[in-house]
């Protein structure tokens, strides 16, 4: 049995020793993967070699000007304007190449192109844009891109800390406090958007005080608790760091330490549980409930006055009628207000008789009331005109009394929130948005849940559009009339002048325009100028289409429905007219249906022709011939007649004005006003081929053109075989004349 438990024990040692040689090799091949993993995921090289920022004449450079936040290195630089301008200078890791790009954000502007330096070092300016409001900046390089064009593939990002120094300062005028008295100090900063402010007060100290932001400054409220010498301590934020003493982060602002010296109030100051207090009919009359505190003086079942004023004579504000004491070492009153205090304007004086026993302070102001209302459209002024349309946003003014204790809301409408607006106990001012889905006809403004005498009336927008939904059809296809400008050349017959309406392109979801009331003048002139017919269509009504989002409001009768035909119109019709007659058509909105001024469009048609034919009585003079059997031309004639069919060309862009050429064919009877006795003279008829070439003058029945022709004489004799022979003699012609168009 001993030597079984000896066998037992060696196998159970092989065992061990097999088990430790395998975990030892698992642990090498873990540590050698481990090992090339972190060799393969080794970072790439960096595209820069160094980097600095220059600020005026203090320079941070990267790896040396450097902190730790987060976990993340981060080159710190000071700056003192949130806009400041820096100098960027870097040497790239491989020099002799293109620098890395700088990639463009919105925290900065590299106002000029990184420029070559000596010793391989680039330049550039920087342009930061609000440094206090910045919670991250980085410089974000990439490389170049390379020959082929490609995209960089990899990039180093520099991550900036901007650090700033803000000092707080006030000055006292007087350092005295008193008991129950606010006093309000300007606090000068070099950086206020640097001061985080959280307008709440600080609680139970001898003095409290809170820090605000108005009106772009800073100013510290003090209300002082405790009398004697005090110190205040203002710690405030910083929105952007510094380094302390010990080169660590600070977001604490170096402390304001002021002095003052807290005095009991001559009189003493009741608080008032209320605050507030109606100035109404009721509150004269009845009087309201009063909860102050115990004066240890009052005596009950006695009236005291309350004033304005601590001398004798002041106005009468409101009486104080004591009923009983409460546990909680206050008294049980009655007011009857006379007039409106506001605690802005000072304290107010309890007195018994005419001397002053107690200040106390509260508002006594009249219930909210509305007395007017006016609106402001975008691009407009205020206007009385309270009309809103759908979809529309607007400035809504409110005139009145006590107006931010009232609780206004548009039924019907959204209040949008905006920095501009204007809140006062006289003056409210909103900024409200009509839905586009509205079904109202009136938005009424509620005081809570009780309406007001006031509100808007909602009706559908009616704008002036431009006129390029409509579109002219004249045998060209359709075409958007803005588009037209100018006289429009066309050189066949217009069968008819068709205008169709896109009414799709009126409304668009944040752009309502409505209704489109438009009229139409059309006038025909013949190719002199003449009136031919005139026409007017007073109102055309255009309703916006499916596309609209108030389609279904806009729907009527009186709603055009499909295309408008000229011709229907026109007494005249478009096809009976002759060449370089002119269609001239204007549209426009209608002016008594909008109160902005609308648009106008002219369109001119006119009915152009390349040539013209009429019939031309001339009278050639002086003529120059030369006959076919005779060696020279002749001396110059006497008058001729010639009567020929004569086409005229027209310039090709302008409005029937002709070219000064023309040519035509017929009869001319040469020397026909002859009136010589000379046996030689030749008088002839011949049929002739003639150009001529006239002075342009538009309608001239008379003019003086020259002619050059040719053609053949009829009847002539000619020598032949046989003897004299009759026949057509060929002859050419030049010379100047007298034309009469007919």
């Amino acid at each position: 049995m001993g030597r079984g438990l000896a066998g037992a024990d060696l196998c159970g040692v092989l065992v061990f020793v097999m088990l430790k040689k395998y975990w030892l090799l698992s642990f090498l091949l873990l540590w050698v993967s481990g090992a090339a993993h972190a060799q393969g995921s080794a970072p790439a090289t960096p595209l820069l070699r160094s980097l600095s920022l220059t600020f005026d004449t203090v320079r941070y450079s990267l790896g040396e000007q450097m902190l730790t936040v987060a976990g993340e290195p981060r080159l710190y630089f000071y700056y003192h304007n949130d806009d400041q301008v820096a100098e960027l200078r870097l040497v790239p890791t491989r020099p002799g190449r293109r620098p890395p790009r700088l990639l463009p954000s919105p925290d900065f502007v590299l106002q000029d192109s990184l420029v070559a330096g000596p010793s391989g070092e680039y330049r550039g300016t920087l342009h930061f844009r609000n440094l206090t409001g910045l919670p991250f900046v980085r410089l974000a390089f990439a490389p170049a891109a390379d020959s082929a064009g490609q995209p960089a593939r990899a990039q180093q990002i520099v991550s900036l800390l901007p650090l700033t120094r803000t000092t707080l300062d006030a000055r006292l005028a007087s350092p005295e406090l008193f008991i129950g008295e606010e006093k309000v100090l300007e606090v000068s900063t070099n950086n206020v958007p640097n001061v985080r402010v959280s307008n709440e007060w600080t609680k139970n100290q001898d003095i409290d005080y809170k820090l605000t932001r108005e009106k772009n400054g800073l100013f510290l409220h003090l209300v002082p608790n405790t009398l004697g010498a005090h110190t205040v301590v203002v710690r405030a934020l910083a929105e952007r760091p510094r380094l302390d003493g010990a080169g660590r982060l600070t977001y604490q602002l170096p402390p304001l330490r002021l002095d003052f010296s807290v005095r009991a109030s001559r009189l003493r100051f009741l608080t008032a549980e209320r605050k507030d207090v109606m100035y109404d009919e009721a509150g004269r009359n009845q009087g309201t409930e009063f909860v102050l505190d115990d004066g240890h003086n009052f005596e009950l079942r006695r009236t005291y006055r309350v004033e304005a004023q601590q001398e004798p004579g002041g106005a009468l504000i409101a009486e104080l009628y004591t009923r009983s004491y409460l546990s909680n070492d206050r008294v049980l009153c009655q007011l009857r207000v006379y007039n409106t205090h506001r605690q802005a304007d000072g304290y107010l004086f309890i007195k018994d008789g005419d001397v002053a026993k107690y200040i106390t302070n509260f508002d006594i102001t009249p219930r909210p009331r509305i007395a007017s209302l006016s609106v402001l459209h975008r691009g407009g002024d205020w206007s009385g005109n309270t009309t809103v349309n759908p979809g529309e946003t607007v400035d809504v003014r409110l005139e009145g009394e006590s107006l931010l204790k009232g609780r206004y809301h548009f039924d019907g409408a959204n209040i949008i929130p905006s920095d501009s607006s204007t809140r006062s106990e006289k003056v409210l001012i909103y900024r409200v948005q009509l839905p586009l889905s509205s079904v109202r006809k009136r938005i009424t403004i509620f005081d809570g849940s009780t309406p007001t005498d006031f509100g808007l009336s909602v009706k559908e927008a009616q704008r002036p559009h431009p006129l390029n939904f409509v579109q002219v059809n004249y045998g060209n296809g359709p075409h958007p009339i803005t588009q037209l400008n100018g006289p429009v050349l066309y050189d066949k017959t217009i069968s008819d002048v068709v205008f169709s309406f896109n009414a799709n392109a009126i409304d668009e979801s944040g752009n309502l325009f409505g209704r489109q009331y438009l009229t139409m003048d059309v006038r025909t002139v013949d190719d002199k100028g003449n009136l031919i017919d005139q026409r007017t269509v007073d109102q055309l009504v255009i309703c916006p289409g499916e596309a609209s989002p108030r389609y279904a409001y806009y729907q009527g009768n009186d709603c055009q429905v499909g295309n408008f035909s000229l011709n229907s119109l026109l007494g005249r019709k478009t096809y009976d007219l002759d060449a370089w007659y002119r269609i001239i058509i204007t549209v426009r909105n209608d002016p008594r249906q909008y109160s902005s001024k609308g648009y106008s469009q002219q369109i001119e048609l006119v009915l152009r022709r390349h040539v013209n034919f009429d019939i031309s009585v001339s009278f050639p003079a002086g003529l120059l011939t030369k006959y076919a059997n005779q060696p020279s031309y002749t001396s110059f004639g006497g008058i001729s007649l010639a009567t020929l069919a004569q086409l005229s060309f027209y310039a090709p862009d302008r409005i029937n004005k002709l070219r000064p050429y023309r040519i035509g064919a017929g009869f001319v009877a040469l020397n026909a006003f002859n009136l010589s006795n000379d046996q030689n003279v030749n008088r002839a008829l011949g049929i002739v081929v003639i150009g001529s070439v006239t002075p342009v003058r538009t309608g001239a029945r008379l003019s003086f053109p020259l002619y050059l022709g040719g053609g053949l004489l009829l009847g002539q004799s000619v020598p032949g075989q046989t003897g004299s022979e009759t026949k057509a003699l060929p002859f050419l012609l030049f010379g100047p004349g007298i034309g009469v168009t007919l």
